[in-house]
């Protein structure tokens, strides 16, 4: 079958426009840049405190007892909002172009990477899209997982290790697979 043909017009990277995207002023997101390199995305052993220290001087919201290994990104700290007693495992990849919003006791596996920006594959210029993501409490991603735009993981989800949440998961439900299926329920003992 030839696919040239079938999928007319091409895409033209050449007209792809976003500016209407404004995540924040440039001086703002360039000093994030930094800090994010020197402190989040480090092997070296930053403390915990620092790490919060300079998420929540750039605008993010964190609770308490939060736990952030080494290796991580996070796109823009003031579209971040994260709950009480929340790990981030190593090689984290919080990708928030927009809004995420992650409730209290919510396990980052490594590797884990949140998603909050697409291209439209049907348009020729490649528009930019983007959705929030919302973890609610209890969840835990499995390492080397994502969870793509506009996806809510409802109280105490498991999306397992290697998989990808493309639609929203039930509250108590185990996921695996791409895309995430429903595996079974979540029983927690007390």
């Amino acid at each position: 079958m030839n696919t040239e043909k079938i999928f007319n017009p091409a895409t033209d990277l050449s007209r792809y426009d976003n500016s209407w995207y404004n995540p924040g002023p440039r001086w703002k997101i360039i000093a994030w840049f930094l800090v994010n390199s020197m402190v989040l995305n480090s092997f070296l052993p930053i403390p915990v405190w620092c790490k919060c220290f300079f998420l929540r001087l750039f605008g993010a919201k964190l609770g308490t007892g939060v736990m952030i290994k080494p290796k991580i990104n996070i796109k823009y700290p003031w579209l971040l909002s994260v709950g009480n007693h929340v790990w981030i495992g190593e090689g984290v990849w919080i990708d928030n172009l927009t809004n995420i919003v992650i409730g209290d006791h919510v396990c980052l596996s490594q590797g884990v990477m949140l998603l909050t920006g697409n291209h439209n594959y049907k348009s020729a210029t490649f528009d930019l899209e983007v959705a929030p993501v919302t973890l609610e409490e209890g969840v835990w991603i499995g390492a080397k997982s994502v969870v793509c735009p506009g996806v809510v993981c409802r109280s105490h989800a498991v999306l397992a290790v290697g998989s990808v949440a493309t639609k929203n998961l039930a509250a108590y439900g185990i996921y695996q697979g791409n895309p995430a299926q429903w595996v079974r329920a979540r029983n927690i003992k007390a």
